[in-house]
């Protein structure tokens, strides 16, 4: 299980800008997606390891969706700031 990783339409981007927005600092934690996230990131740089091994980045400009049940380890290479629903 891997999140999608693309760069967002006109539209999407429009629609993220009503979301909140969610910052971290340079730091490594894991995570548990209980529930789909969409992610529109503003700043920042991620190496994220799925539990199977799989090395992802993304960052500035990308359009993220991590599925429901997703686990991984986030590698926060620089501060992140970031657009976020769930559902």
């Amino acid at each position: 299980m891997v999140p999608e990783i693309r760069k967002p339409t006109e539209e999407e981007i429009e629609e993220a800008q009503s979301w909140p927005v969610w910052e971290k600092e340079v730091s490594s934690f894991q995570w548990e997606y209980s529930e789909k996230e969409t992610c529109l990131f503003l700043e920042g740089e991620v190496v994220l390891t799925t539990d199977d091994g799989s090395e992802l980045s993304f960052g500035e400009g990308d359009y993220v969706i991590f599925p429901k049940g997703l686990i991984c380890q986030w590698d926060i290479k620089k501060t992140v700031r970031k657009h976020y629903t769930f559902g």
